[in-house]
C-alpha cells in the first residue's frame, strides 16, 4: 500500500498529463522525422534529463536505503529489460499514430488499465473491487471509441499491441523499483530504449542529421517532459502504488491526449467516442472512491 496516497496519485496524474500531451507532438513529428528515429532521439534526451534530476535529488533518491541482495546488484539487467519493453511499446505507439487519430491512440494506449489487473490477477496479486470496476469502465470506453461498427483500424490495432507490452512493463516496474533506485532504473531504461530505437531506425528508416534539427521542439517536449520527467514520475510513484491502481490513474493520459488533439490539431470526437472518454474518467473516479470495498 502507498505510504503517501495523495502525493502518489497526484504524481501519477501529472505523469498522465505529460504523456497525454505528447501524443500531439508525436503526431506532428511524423512530418519531419521517422517514428523510430524520433523515439530513439527523444529517449536519449530523456536520459539526459533523468540524469540531471537524479543528480539534483541525489540524497532523496537514495532514501530509504534498500537492502542489496541477489539481482538488486544488477540494475542494468532490470533497467535493460524495461528499456527493451518500452522500445517496443512506444515504437508501436509512434507507428500507430500514422494510421489513426491522436484521440484514438491516446485512449487505446491507455488500455493497460484493463490488461494490468488481468495480468496481476493471473500472477496471484489481489485486485481491489474499485480498480476492477474502473477497468471494466475503460473496456467499455474502448468499445465506444472503436466507432459505430465496433471494429478497430490497423493503427488502432498497433496501439493496442503497444498497450499490451506496456502492461507487462508496468508490472515489472512495480517489482524492480522495490529493489533498485527508481531514477537509476529510469536512466538505464531511457538509454537502452534510445539505443535500440536508433539502431532499428538505421536499418528500416532513412535518417539524416537535419531531421533531428527540424524536430527540435518535438524532441524537447517528447524527450525532456514526456520521457525524462514523465518516466521519472512513473518510477518513483510505482515504488508505492499497486500496479493495477497505477494503471487506472495513468489511463487518464487518453483524456489529456483527446483534449490536446482538440485544442492543437482541431480533431473532434463523435458522441460515440466522447462516451468512451467519459467512461475512462468515470473508471478513474470509481477506483478512487471505492478503495476499501473489497
Amino acid at each position: 500500500m502507498p505510504t503517501h496516497p495523495l502525493r502518489t496519485n497526484l504524481l501519477m496524474l501529472a505523469g498522465a498529463m505529460l504523456w497525454g500531451g505528447s501524443f500531439v507532438v508525436q503526431r506532428l513529428s511524423l512530418a519531419t522525422i521517422g517514428p523510430l528515429a524520433y523515439t530513439g532521439g527523444r529517449f536519449l534526451v530523456g536520459a539526459l534529463v533523468v540524469a540531471l534530476i537524479r543528480q539534483w535529488f541525489k540524497p532523496a533518491a537514495r532514501a530509504p536505503a534498500l537492502r542489496v541482495t541477489g539481482d538488486a546488484r544488477h540494475p542494468w539487467l532490470a533497467g535493460g529489460l524495461l528499456g527493451a519493453l518500452v522500445s517496443v511499446s512506444i515504437g508501436a505507439q509512434q507507428i500507430g499514430l500514422g494510421y489513426t487519430k491522436v484521440a484514438n491512440a491516446g485512449f487505446i494506449s491507455s488500455m493497460y488499465v484493463v490488461i494490468v489487473p488481468v495480468l496481476s490477477a493471473a500472477l496471484g496479486q489481489r485486485v481491489r473491487l474499485g480498480t476492477a470496476l474502473g477497468a471494466l469502465c475503460a473496456t467499455a470506453g474502448l468499445y465506444f471509441l472503436s466507432g459505430e461498427q465496433g471494429s478497430l483500424s490497423y493503427g488502432d490495432g498497433v496501439e493496442l499491441f503497444g498497450a499490451a507490452v506496456i502492461s507487462v512493463h508496468m508490472i515489472l516496474t512495480a517489482a524492480f523499483t522495490q529493489r533498485h533506485d527508481p531514477l537509476h532504473l529510469a536512466f538505464i531504461q531511457c538509454i537502452v530504449c534510445g539505443a535500440l530505437c536508433l539502431g532499428a531506425a538505421s536499418l528500416y528508416e532513412t535518417v539524416h542529421l537535419e531531421d533531428f534539427a527540424r524536430s527540435a521542439f518535438a524532441l524537447f517536449y517528447g524527450g525532456a517532459l514526456s520521457v525524462g520527467i514523465g518516466y521519472a514520475i512513473q518510477m518513483v510513484a510505482q515504488r508505492e502504488a499497486v500496479p493495477s491502481h497505477a494503471a487506472v490513474i495513468f489511463s487518464m493520459e487518453g483524456v489529456f491526449a483527446a483534449l490536446a488533439a482538440w485544442i492543437v490539431l482541431g480533431e473532434t470526437l463523435s458522441w460515440h467516442a466522447r462516451g468512451g472518454c467519459a467512461l475512462v474518467v468515470i473508471g478513474c473516479i470509481v477506483s478512487q472512491l471505492m478503495p476499501a470495498r473489497d
